[in-house]
């Protein structure tokens, strides 16, 4: 009780509010500056897409989604039919099996598997070779082999079972169904919500089965030299790994450790400034 009584008086007397309290409000100001600018400040490295493309320029060479990808054994396919006889259209498109599987590649529709023959089993038609043609061939095959039962049959195929993985440091990790033939990189990093600012964007990693192995490819997203290379465009069951950069990383985790100690010291400091006005006054 004493102690507190002598606070107070200090705090009251006119050497404190002349002298000390001039100097600890010249301080405290000193340091609420620092510390807002300290938490305004931004130690990671911002890193863009193509930094390498120089302005207003012409990319010679450029891949363009032309590839047409053949239909392989345990490939799902949607077949859709549309022609002048509508009762047997419906007959035709109910014929389909419910497959079951991820409802991420939208495997839960109906379709038909194409067998460890390569051959897919369709209604009126029976067993046809599917594997090793592309979409747009074995469309023409089944048309022509639906002409005799259907009037001007226009036949739609679709994969149900392919798909690309996305993983790493990006904003939403997933799997993204396939239907047509492939999906560019940026096209799949949107999906993804984008790379992450801690991701390591000159070390994108492509992992792509090609029969019984795997390739592995490293691509650069800051150099433009990606759009006109054969891995721009995903293919199939890739694998788009984005590997976080251990560096900004670590830089990013400090710079917000600061912020969140500076935040607090400012809180504190404030507070004690809130007290001594009450003191003084």
């Amino acid at each position: 009780m004493h102690e507190l009584k002598l606070s107070f008086i200090m705090c009251k007397s006119p050497y404190f509010t002349t002298g000390m309290h001039q100097l600890i409000r010249r301080f405290l100001f000193v340091f609420v500056t620092l510390a807002f600018f300290l938490i305004s400040c931004k130690t990671t490295k911002t890193s863009t897409y193509f930094e390498s493309l120089p302005r207003d320029t012409v990319i010679n060479g450029l891949v363009g989604p032309t590839l047409e990808s053949k239909i392989q054994k345990r490939d799902i396919l949607a077949i859709t039919v549309s022609s002048l006889s509508p009762e047997l259209d419906m007959k035709f498109n109910a014929a389909s099996v419910q497959i079951a599987g991820d409802a991420q590649t939208s495997l839960n529709k109906n379709g038909y598997l194409v067998n460890d023959n390569g051959k897919v089993t369709i209604h009126y038609l029976g067993e046809i070779e599917a594997a090793g043609l592309t979409r747009r061939e074995f469309k023409e095959k089944v048309e022509k082999g639906l002409l005799p039962f259907l009037k001007e049959p226009i036949v739609t195929v679709q994969y149900l079972n392919r798909k690309v993985t996305v993983i790493g440091d990006v904003n939403r990790p997933q799997v993204i169904a396939l239907p047509d033939e492939q999906i560019s990189i940026l096209d799949a990093l949107v999906f993804s919500g984008d790379m992450n600012k801690t991701a390591k964007r000159t070390d994108v990693m492509i992992i792509r089965e090609d029969g019984s192995q795997k390739k592995i490819k490293h691509v650069n997203m800051e150099d433009h030299a990606i759009l006109s290379s054969p891995w721009y465009y995903l293919q199939p069951n890739d694998i788009l790994y984005v590997p976080a950069d251990v560096s900004k990383a670590d830089e990013e985790d400090r710079r917000r450790n600061t912020q969140t100690t500076v935040g607090l010291l400012v809180s504190f400091l404030s507070l004690a400034i809130i007290i001594l006005n009450i003191f003084v006054k």
